[in-house]
């Protein structure tokens, strides 16, 4: 067996495609550069001069565009193929970030960051959900689930966990518009990989197989109407909205706070870094606790309970223990690790209908996106009139609510969370890689 043959062998036993093995580094590389400026924009823009509820109105409409390419990029690559989706996304998205850099932040005019911003936000989605689809497609449907397991990996780690860490180091060195614009190199670099290095040709088999356009239609319709047929799919769908409120929401006006209470943008950045640092480990491990104990059961108490109690340890830390960085850092990794108890969610929620189980994920993609500007829309709505306190509050009672929702996720049988999730990606068996 030669070096390659090893090699490819390796990543197969590890659920990774080796096909799309570049794929997957791109992704990463691409999302750090994405998520250069997660945890630091919203107080950078407090700082020069604009309100906290301006700074989540930008947020929350880069949260619409993040929502819209979310729902379209698997129609899109049904009708273009994954690699020429993911290369438009990429488009987007250098066009978003530099006229946002170059025309929004240096004249600091909200009517130019608004759109400019915006069109970034419809970039990500395209080049990283698609490669998603493209995953579904081109691994084999018994390591279906651990690829797909890696690509949120590869995700959140590069957005959240590189992405925070590295604004940490580059901020102090470079300043804060120069390591926005770093996020250029990091989009250009992951683009190389993922569409260059990889040689996956997934888009000819998949072209073959669905000519009709009008089918295309008729699916992501059915990605709506299936709310009104099974209600439990859209209350789901509620509960995905409600998982990540608090990743949203919370770089609008936590870091604000913190710096109040004694907390440099670096300490914040490496103390937000860590959170997905946990969150992406406990995604493992919670989809394994939800197998032995059920999937409602985790998603309510370990992912709404633990999620809105741990939330409000996070806001009352600095309170209790001014300027203990350790205490904070342990907060903040419970946190991460009680977030990942939603991890079940996306095998309860294709268990909930008996066909249409693709429709019934897209609403969970929807509920992905919506979180996006959900989070930053309560901000800017309820900041003025409640403050960061009853904030935070208001969040914590928004996952006791999506506990008590998840309660009524009622399936006939948990036990059949591996084959419900390969029914929804058993086209892959179609294709010859």
């Amino acid at each position: 067996m030669n070096s390659l043959q090893s090699r490819n062998n390796l990543l197969y036993k590890i659920g990774l495609p080796p096909t799309l093995a570049w794929g997957f580094l791109g992704v990463l590389i691409f999302m750090l550069g994405d998520g250069v400026e997660q945890g630091w924009l919203s107080p950078f823009l407090v700082d020069n001069g604009f309100s906290v509820q301006q700074a989540a109105s930008l947020l929350t409409v880069y949260g619409i565009t993040v929502t819209i390419a979310s729902w379209f990029s698997g129609v899109l690559v049904d009708m273009i193929g994954p690699k020429k989706t993911m290369a438009l996304g990429l488009i987007v998205y250098l066009a978003g970030t530099i006229c946002f850099i170059a025309l929004g932040l240096s004249s600091m005019n909200l009517a130019i960051m608004y759109p400019t911003y915006a069109l970034r936000g419809f970039g990500y989605p395209l080049f990283a959900y698609s490669f998603l689809v493209w995953i579904s497609y081109s691994s084999p449907s018994e390591k279906l689930g651990t690829a797909v397991g890696w690509f949120w990996f590869v995700f959140s780690g590069g957005m959240f966990v590189l992405g925070a860490f590295t604004s940490s180091f580059l901020i102090p060195l470079i300043g804060h518009t120069n390591t926005l614009w770093t996020s250029v190199i990091w989009a250009l670099v992951g683009g190389f990989f993922a569409l260059i290095a990889n040689r996956d040709k997934i888009e000819k088999t998949r072209k073959k197989e669905n000519t009709k356009d009008d089918s295309k239609v008729q699916e992501l319709l059915k990605g709506i109407t299936i709310m009104k047929e099974e209600p439990k799919v859209l209350m789901a769908g509620i509960v995905r909205v409600i998982n990540t409120i608090v990743v949203s929401a919370f770089p609008v006006f936590i870091p604000i706070y913190m710096m109040q209470h004694g907390y440099s943008t670096a300490e914040w950045l490496q103390i937000w870094g860590t959170l997905f640092t946990s969150n992406i480990f406990f995604n493992l491990i919670f989809g394994f606790v939800g197998d032995k104990i059920g999937w409602r059961n985790t998603v309510a108490w370990f992912g709404g309970v633990g999620t809105g109690l741990t939330t409000l340890a996070m806001y009352y830390m600095p309170q209790m223990l001014p300027g203990n960085s350790t205490a904070l850092l342990i907060t903040s990794i419970l946190l991460g690790a009680f977030l990942a108890g939603y991890t079940p969610l996306s095998a309860l929620v294709p268990s909930l209908v008996k066909r249409e189980k693709g429709a019934a994920m897209s609403v969970l993609n929807l509920g992905a996106g919506l979180s996006s500007f959900v989070g930053p829309a309560l901000v800017g709505i309820l900041f003025g009139f409640i403050g960061s306190t009853g904030l935070v509050w208001t969040i914590t009672g928004i996952y006791i609510v999506g506990a008590i929702l998840t309660k009524f996720l009622t399936v006939k049988d948990e036990s059949a969370s591996l084959n419900d999730f390969q029914i929804v990606g058993s086209q892959a068996e179609k294709n010859p890689f």
